[in-house]
């Protein structure tokens, strides 16, 4: 196995920010290390929905997580890799907001190591608490999953307080800092984001916020005549997305209200220069490119109503649209920085809002979801969830972790349900181990697929998860 030198020197690098200058260990106010233990069991089943020869992906995988965290006065720094094992290509290194999908082309191995944070931190611009400036490699999320939630490097300005939010940050993917990665996928070659949020808190429990996402994607499309592979860019330009929202605790699994809700509403546009292609040859080729203006909308909402401490109901509804002709796009499409997983059954384990079988992606997509979940003494909680998914525009498609194409003429993409299983150990309860905590969870959808789906296709597919957790 052989380290890229983009690994290489990042790891030097961040390993010195902990290791020298104004955070030696002896100097450090705090100083923090531990490892995460999780073994997985996977079974994934007809990704391609028997289309192909291929499509499934099951086995078992041990990932150790180390990380390191020191500070002294305002100056803080962080540090985070993995070793990663398995019997087959497993989605264990996904968790965290790598959002690595198996479908972009690129070939991964079933064993790995990864840094996946290297941070430093300097809370010494106002005197504020809660702000703070972040350089590096660092974990940039927001509760709902939709706009954010993944590793990249970055440069952020954080200001978080009890009644108001605020963040300011550009970015961009240099390497994916992964042994078994060479090459990045297409969308993040060449790719710069800058984006921001603001929220305030203007009742307890209530929040109204704003947010805003441009990207510039100057990377070049294949040349004329020359081959396309899954690895080849196929478009380039500048978007961006502004969204409202208001926001009553629906992410948050402590909330004592009695209803939470969310409602959010995003609005992008952009101009992209399309990658046109032919096959005459027997091969795809490049036959030049197609200026395009793109826009789109998408509304989000979201009601639970919590029935007691240990029982709640709700449901969710998303809308993207989809549509268009050759020189205008009106077909949403979100940042790419996106993981669409989040806590919104009340519970504290998170889920795939778009199924956790499917993985839809808000892009051409109606869904409407209805949930149910339970928790008890802070040791178990379990979710159902029941989803409905259609096309808005029935001659495009519409993205998903799916690895087949839809026929035109159908929006029944199809429905699912999900379930997900956890029980939490705390300390006391791990009297046998220096662990600070550990679970168990269960987690897995059935995905049933509609008449958008061609003739032939497999009934159902599913993906089903095992993981053991082990926190020191």
């Amino acid at each position: 196995m052989t380290f890229s030198r983009s690994f290489f020197s990042l790891a030097v690098a961040a390993a010195g920010v902990i290791g020298s200058g104004t955070l030696r260990a002896e100097e450090l106010s705090r100083f923090d290390y531990g490892f995460n233990f999780k073994l997985t069991a996977q079974s994934i089943d007809d990704l391609d929905l028997g289309t192909r020869d291929e499509g499934d992906f099951n086995g078992l995988g041990l990932s150790v997580r180390p990380w390191i965290f020191g500070a002294r006065g305002d100056w803080s720094g962080f540090v985070r890799g993995e070793a990663f094992a398995g019997t087959d290509v497993l989605e264990s290194s996904q968790v965290e907001g790598d959002n690595l999908e198996s479908n972009d082309g690129r070939e991964r191995d079933d064993s790995f190591l990864a840094l996946h944070e290297f941070w430093v931190d300097y809370a010494g611009l106002t005197a504020y608490p809660g702000e703070s400036l972040r350089f590096g490699r660092q974990r940039i999320r927001t509760p709902d999953g939709m706009w954010w939630d993944t590793n990249i490097e970055a440069l952020r300005w954080n200001f978080d307080t009890t009644l108001f939010n605020a963040h300011l940050a550009v970015a961009e993917r240099f390497s994916d800092y992964r042994t078994d990665l060479d090459d990045l996928a297409p969308q993040d070659e060449d790719r710069q984001h800058y984006f921001g949020d603001i929220s305030t808190q203007w009742r307890p429990g209530h929040w109204a916020g704003l947010k805003l996402h441009h990207s510039r994607d100057n990377g070049d499309l294949p040349k004329p005549g020359e081959r396309v592979d899954e690895l080849s860019k196929t478009y380039t330009g500048d978007l961006t997305w502004v969204g409202a929202e208001f926001n009553g605790d629906f992410f948050n699994p402590r909330s004592t209200m009695p209803l939470n809700y969310w409602a959010a509403a995003t609005y992008m546009q952009g101009d992209a220069e399309l990658l046109q292609t032919s096959s005459a040859t027997g091969e795809r080729r490049a036959v030049g490119g197609r200026d395009q203006d793109v826009s789109g909308w998408a509304v989000d909402l979201g009601l639970r109503w919590n029935i007691d401490e240990q029982w709640r109901l709700g449901g969710t509804y998303t809308r993207a649209s989809g549509g268009g002709d050759a020189e205008d796009s009106d077909q949403f499409l979100q940042t790419d920085l996106q993981s669409n997983r989040s806590r919104f059954t009340g519970t504290r384990s998170s889920l795939h809002r778009f199924g956790e079988a499917y993985r839809g992606e808000m892009n051409n997509l109606q869904a409407a979801s209805l949930f149910g979940s339970w928790t008890m003494d802070k040791r178990y909680d379990a979710s159902v969830v029941y989803h409905r998914f259609w096309r808005v525009d029935d001659d495009l498609d519409s993205a998903s972790g799916l690895s087949v194409g839809l026929e035109p003429g159908e929006k029944d993409l199809g429905e699912e349900v999900d379930l997900v299983l956890t029980r939490y150990f705390d300390r006391s309860e791990l009297g046998w181990a220096e662990a600070e905590s550990a679970l168990v969870r269960l987690r897995g959808g059935v995905f049933l697929p509609g008449d958008a789906f061609p003739s032939g296709t497999d009934s159902s597919m599913h993906r089903v998860f095992l993981d053991l957790v082990w926190r020191y």
